[in-house]
């Protein structure tokens, strides 16, 4: 019977944001304490860590202060200076997941490449350094254009149907998709502890909020066969045992009208398509990344209830001092779970918190889910 001194583990978190703060909850009940690093004051992360740095994530001098105060560092975002947590991964310090492996997901071109070259499926790409419209036409459209750096919540992403959409698209160096029809969008959580231990989540299916690309309705688990179910976290695991490192990744796919799954991308941290999990699962996504990158035996994935999650995003056209409306008629909704994320400020499509609903029958908690989003209206006090 081994024995640990408490705190467990001090845990460097880059990043401030909700995840960050859903992270930070999930150390405490572990015997875990953290630090957070952001450069707001207050982050959402901050405000339940109790301890922040305030500092940037490109700045190496306050990555070197984080990473030598605490046993292990993480993130909760990918847009990092990668090259200093490289050189204090080199010094001895505990960093999950991998340094280098965040520094080729943040390139969405190497990403892509990467994953290619090991024989992924995954829809047809090229290069697009310049973009220019005769190199758009070649490639043909519908398309879909994606910056090759930090895009994150729908941005550095444009779908073009025709060449009347090119003055929509992004002058920076990208990459060029293939547009595929999807008959659904699907995503698989997956951990991988420090022994190796992979652990995949129930599928999920994800409906996007049209010309936002942001996450709108999640459903877990995913209307699909089992057969697709199973290839889908095999497929999940394969792309991670390619990409390394330790701790929890989001592994987005899209599944063809012809049942053909493909990677679309993915994210080497905690993820918006497993918020789900806090509620509806026996170890949710959080622990599950803390518990591998501590070196904990990782926790039983299964799912406890059928779940439907909304995203609260801020009301468009709406700024500054969040308020909220239609709280207490959504609450009263038999199944519902609340979460908001403490951001001082609301924006037009802002993560402002996410409201997850449980039912025994998953059509009845996609029901609510869709009862709740037309109840809750985030606004701004300096509206406009």
């Amino acid at each position: 019977m081994s024995a640990l001194p408490l705190p467990i583990a001090r845990i460097g978190i880059i990043g401030g944001g909700q995840l960050g703060r859903m992270m930070a909850k999930a150390a405490k009940r572990l015997g875990c304490t953290c630090v957070i690093l952001d450069p707001t004051p207050g982050s959402p992360a901050g405000q339940v860590a109790g301890h922040q740095i305030i500092g940037h994530y490109h700045d190496p001098a306050t990555l070197r202060e984080l990473a030598e105060s605490c046993d292990v560092t993480t993130f909760d975002i990918e847009d990092i200076d990668t090259e200093t947590l490289i050189q204090l991964e080199r010094e001895g310090h505990q960093i999950h997941p991998s340094p280098q492996v965040l520094a080729l997901i943040q390139d969405k071109l190497t990403q892509k490449q990467a994953l290619a070259d090991a024989g992924i499926p995954t829809a047809p790409f090229i290069p697009m350094p310049e973009p220019c419209p005769a190199a758009f036409a070649d490639f043909g459209y519908p398309l879909v254009q994606k910056a090759r750096r930090g895009g994150y919540d729908g941005r550095g992403v444009v779908i073009l149907k025709s060449a009347a959409d090119y003055p929509q698209h992004l002058p920076v160096p990208s990459l060029l998709e293939r547009f595929i029809p999807a008959s659904k969008e699907l995503a698989v959580v997956v951990a991988r502890g420090r022994d190796g231990d992979c652990r995949c989540y129930p599928v999920v299916e994800m409906c996007f909020r049209s010309g936002a690309n942001i996450l709108d309705l999640l459903l877990a688990p995913a209307d699909i066969p089992a057969a697709t179910e199973q290839a889908a976290e095999a497929l999940a695991i394969r792309t991670l045992d390619i990409l390394g490192g330790v701790g929890i990744f989001g592994v987005e796919m899209f599944l063809t009208e012809a049942g053909e799954l493909l990677v679309n991308e993915v994210a080497p941290r905690t993820h918006n398509s497993g918020h789900h999990t806090i509620e509806a699962n026996v170890t949710d996504q959080f622990e599950q990344h803390l518990r591998a990158v501590v070196g904990l035996p990782l926790g039983s994935t299964a799912q406890l209830s059928p779940a439907a999650m909304i995203n609260l995003l801020g009301a468009p056209g709406h700024h500054g001092r969040p308020v909220i409306a239609g709280m207490a008629e959504a609450l009263a909704i038999p199944g519902v779970c609340l979460h908001l994320y403490g951001k001082a400020a609301t924006s037009p499509y802002r993560k402002m918190g996410h409201v997850t609903v449980l039912d025994p029958d998953i059509q009845t908690a996609r029901q609510k889910a869709e009862q709740v989003r037309e109840l809750i209206f985030i606004s701004g006090e300096d509206h406009p």
